[in-house]
């Protein structure tokens, strides 16, 4: 399933209110896959300097990501299909 970045203003000084963003991004992507759409909230990163706040999630398309940020409120600048990749295990040699 393909992943999307959702960008979001948040100023430095209002980070406090990232936690119930966050929040209720998980709860609305919860409460959309207990329909008929899959979404599946990965994570999100606060980058103060430059004001944003990005969520990323897993959907089946771009509407189903912006149907859940309309649902959690998160006030997107813009919504892209991004790649991501898992961490990368090292061993000892």
């Amino acid at each position: 399933m393909p992943s999307y970045l959702i960008e979001t203003y948040l100023a430095r000084s209002h980070e406090a209110e990232r936690a119930a963003s966050e929040l209720r991004a998980r709860s609305a992507a919860e409460e959309l896959t207990s329909g008929p759409t899959r979404i599946r909230f990965e994570h999100s990163i606060h980058v103060p300097a430059d004001e944003l706040c990005l969520y990323v999630f897993e959907a089946t398309s771009d509407q189903d990501a912006a149907l859940v940020a309309e649902r959690a409120g998160l006030n997107p600048i813009r919504i892209v299909e991004v790649s991501t990749g898992g961490a990368v295990a090292r061993g000892t040699q």
